[in-house]
């Protein structure tokens, strides 16, 4: 097996190869999609002046959760948990800015956040063939749902698990980043 520092130079060669393997085992569309952003931070919040290695690349961002700094990954699946489509973004990149480039090759209802909530993007949504359906803010006006379309709001951690699994057993947020690629 080659070393951690083998494999940082080996990667950049591979990135044709690992976008075919994505190609090769991506879920396929199922008319119900789920879609989110996690942060993935590049640095602790106190090492932001030093760190060099994506200077110019991450930028600050801000969730729920606090600052970081870092990218945002978004991510579309289907109800079985499959990723459809993911983007990585700088950090300070609002979630509803790359979802028309994700939702190319779907169709259906696309479920999201609060924080995808925007009446002209739905109505780019619903030209493309989609149907966005979020929450509502606590001061908008009522918007009429199914009872399926609220229960699969509620069940939306389904995205949640993927992001658990995708940050903690394939490791992809760290701090000991030596290269760009």
């Amino acid at each position: 097996m080659p070393s951690y520092s083998r494999c940082v130079e080996l990667l950049p060669r591979n990135a044709l190869a690992l976008t075919a393997l994505f190609e090769s085992i991506k879920g396929k569309c199922t008319g119900l999609s789920v879609a989110d952003s996690t942060p993935i931070a590049v640095c602790d919040n106190l090492r932001i002046s030093r760190h060099k290695v994506f200077d110019g690349i991450a930028e600050r961002g801000k969730t729920s959760t606090g600052w970081f700094f870092g990218f945002k990954l978004h991510v579309i699946i289907n109800h079985l948990g499959e990723i459809l489509s993911f983007r990585l973004t700088p950090g300070n990149t609002e979630d509803r800015k790359p979802l028309p480039e994700l939702i190319k090759d779907l169709s259906g209802c696309l479920y999201a956040d609060k924080g995808y909530l925007s009446a002209s993007l739905k109505q780019q949504l619903k030209t493309m063939g989609i149907n966005l359906i979020t929450n509502i803010k606590k001061k908008m006006k009522p918007v009429e749902q199914t009872c399926f379309d609220k229960a699969i709001l509620r069940h939306r951690s389904v995205i949640e698990t993927v992001f658990d699994e995708l940050k903690n057993l394939c490791q992809i947020a760290h701090t000991r980043h030596r290269s760009p690629c």
